[in-house]
């Protein structure tokens, strides 16, 4: 049984701003990874992943943000942003840069809200995971 409808009315909201703004930012990069913008190509080339990566994460993130609206599957797509978001991060310290073809940035702080807008719903749907859900 799910503990959403346990929670206070505030975290409810809260629950459901961050997973309105976590799917906004995964469902408005769809478009750059699967039409082949120059900075997405740009990206997976540089980590040795075009264009299987790109279609491929972009395929993960469009799964997770849909599983974020499904109740019983909301833990299940905040994981699997938290992943994805996770490998954008690594990358992005490790080979892209902070900035990645002058945009100041931005590409690393929504990858930054996303993760711990993701962290978030983890958090407060943890109960309602499959298998160990009820152990947390």
């Amino acid at each position: 049984m799910s503990t959403y409808s346990s929670f206070p009315r505030a975290l409810r909201i809260a629950s459901w701003i961050a997973r309105l703004v976590v799917a906004a930012i995964l469902l408005q990069t769809l478009f750059f990874k699967f039409s082949g913008a120059a900075e997405s190509v740009y990206i997976f080339t540089t980590v040795g992943q075009e264009p299987w990566g790109r279609y491929g994460s972009g395929m993960v993130e469009l799964v997770a943000s849909i599983l974020l609206f499904v109740p019983s599957l909301t833990p299940i797509g905040a994981l699997l942003a938290l992943g994805t978001m996770s490998g954008a991060i690594f990358f992005h310290l490790t080979k892209l840069g902070i900035v990645v073809m002058g945009d100041g940035g931005t590409l690393f702080c929504l990858a930054l809200v996303v993760w711990a807008g993701s962290a978030f719903i983890l958090w407060l749907h943890r109960r309602d995971l499959p298998v160990i859900g009820g152990k947390l």
